[in-house]
């Protein structure tokens, strides 16, 4: 399954690394990747697959919540199908 993963937060060294590691070790591919800074701030969209992966989007998303308050990260998973639906206009 396809999903959207989003992380934002004050730009500073390491951010991309420690996401794309922890998506790795829970054998999440990225399939495309946008990230830009926003005067101070960071910003990255990545459209993941998360066939291999072993936990469930809702276990993901935990994880992803957690590592994200200890980097001082917003970081979200969600599912690519709820996301287009939500942002369909």
């Amino acid at each position: 399954m396809k999903a959207i993963v989003t992380v934002i937060g004050r730009d500073r060294v390491g951010i991309t690394a420690c996401v794309c590691s922890l998506l790795a070790q829970h054998n999440i591919n990225i399939l495309d990747i946008s990230q830009t800074v926003l005067q101070e701030f960071f910003t990255m969209v990545m459209l993941v697959d998360t066939a291999a992966c072993e936990k469930s989007i809702g276990d993901m998303a935990d994880i992803l919540e957690q590592a994200g308050k200890e980097q001082e990260l917003s970081i979200r998973i969600q599912r690519e199908d709820i996301f287009n639906a939500m942002h369909r206009i």
